[in-house]
């Protein structure tokens, strides 16, 4: 696997070997010790599945407490997936940084604790892993606008046409006032 370092210096594309031929490929996803070695060093306790829709938005969502890092990649199809610096004493603090993620490219993205993390469904359909480093915890989960002027996340919405948002999501926060880590 290969590490790619982003403007978000906490945040990495983790790129994986594929092996692959007329019958199909194969590929390692993930290996703790090397994770804890070249990525981060942390556990995973969580493991999550989703499927969406073209045109559907989940996020900017993080958790105040059991902060959430998390590893993501798409098994099927395609997103724009975005993290958010929440940490206060961060000198990337309010900083974006964007990627598309699929099937196709494979490649992953580590969100650590501490960032907003949102994706937006590109193809007709997407499939969305990621594993958590803390057990979800729906009573400090924080939303913040997808479309919030302040942090400015420029999405390749289809057509131009707004998103297709929960309702928990469509009632985000801006940025200004959401709460923050130290």
């Amino acid at each position: 696997m290969k590490v790619i370092n982003t403007p978000l210096p906490d945040v990495k594309i983790i790129e994986p070997r594929v092996f692959g031929d007329e019958r199909g490929f194969f590929m390692e996803t993930f290996r703790q010790d090397w994770f804890k070695k070249n990525v981060a060093d942390v556990d995973f306790v969580q493991e999550n599945h989703s499927k969406s829709k073209q045109g559907i938005l989940r996020g900017l969502h993080y958790q105040l407490r059991q902060a959430q890092g998390k590893l993501v990649r798409v098994t099927s199809g395609e997103v724009y997936d975005v993290a958010v610096d929440m940490r206060k004493s961060s000198l990337t603090f309010g900083k974006t940084y964007s990627v598309l993620l699929s099937a196709e490219n494979k490649k992953q993205l580590w969100i650590p604790a501490g960032f907003a993390h949102g994706f937006y469904v590109t193809s007709e359909f997407a499939e969305f892993c990621y594993s958590c480093t803390d057990y979800y915890h729906p009573e400090s989960e924080v939303a913040i606008r997808y479309d919030d002027p302040t942090i400015g996340i420029n999405w390749p919405l289809i057509n131009g046409e707004a998103p297709n948002l929960s309702a928990k999501d469509a009632e985000g926060l801006d940025f200004k006032s959401a709460p923050r880590f130290d």
